[in-house]
């Protein structure tokens, strides 16, 4: 296991923006929502386009087939586009594939990524059919991380990336704070990125765990 430390990450080279881009930026109670919880979160210092960058430049290089668990509101999947990669994003809530297709769409981006509907812990995909797999910030939402985690491996090709990333100690006390003030409670599970890591480890992985102020980043190397 190797650990290092990471600043803020370097230029990466973005896709331009499409002349439609800005007709496309359009104003909806979902985008709305993101806005306001973008805004709450850089009151804390908490940039979250500069995090998923980091998150990003650590897994670098990224090549073939790349899958993304949890898409969430579409974040980490809307900057892997803008960077002209395409992925498969899956969610099992239909609530939050929904808020990403606006968010991607409302960017010019929905027809770099493929949003599907699936369960963590039993994927419709055959085995190792992905290159690169995402998880970031989906961790500490999860009943059975490790069960998600098996089903991640199974899907990873040989010399596989796997990349998890999730709150910091820090990252969670800011991440209660914004649901308290928007009234309601941030559900954490007790099986952490430790635990994760133990296990990727224990499978004969390869791991570099590196961080942020606020994020824990985990890559792991298939065997």
């Amino acid at each position: 296991m190797m650990k290092s430390v990471r600043k803020s990450p370097g230029p990466i080279r973005e896709q331009p923006e499409s002349p439609d881009q800005d007709r496309l930026k359009t104003t909806s109670p979902i985008l709305s929502q993101l806005e306001k919880r973008k805004q709450l979160y850089a009151s804390f210092g908490y940039d979250i386009e500069g995090e998923r960058r980091a998150i990003i430049e650590a897994a670098l290089p990224l090549s073939g087939r790349i899958l993304e668990a949890g898409t969430g509101k579409g974040h980490l999947a809307a900057t892997l586009a803008r960077l002209g990669y395409r992925l498969v994003s899956f969610d099992l809530s239909e609530e939050q594939l929904r808020a990403a297709r606006d968010n991607l769409e409302n960017q010019g981006l929905l027809h770099l990524v493929e949003l599907k509907r699936e369960d963590g812990e039993q994927l419709s995909f055959p085995d190792a059919s992905f290159d690169v797999i995402f998880l970031v910030n989906v961790v500490h939402h999860l009943e059975n991380p490790l069960a998600v985690l098996s089903e991640l491996i199974r899907v990873l090709r040989p010399g596989g990336k796997l990349v998890i990333s999730d709150f910091s100690p820090e990252g969670l006390a800011m991440m209660a704070e914004v649901h308290r003030r928007e009234g309601g409670e941030h559900q954490v599970s007790p099986i952490g990125l430790d635990q994760v890591e133990k296990a990727l480890l224990e499978k004969g992985f390869r791991v570099n765990r590196s961080g942020t102020r606020f994020q824990i980043t985990l890559v792991a190397s298939k065997p």
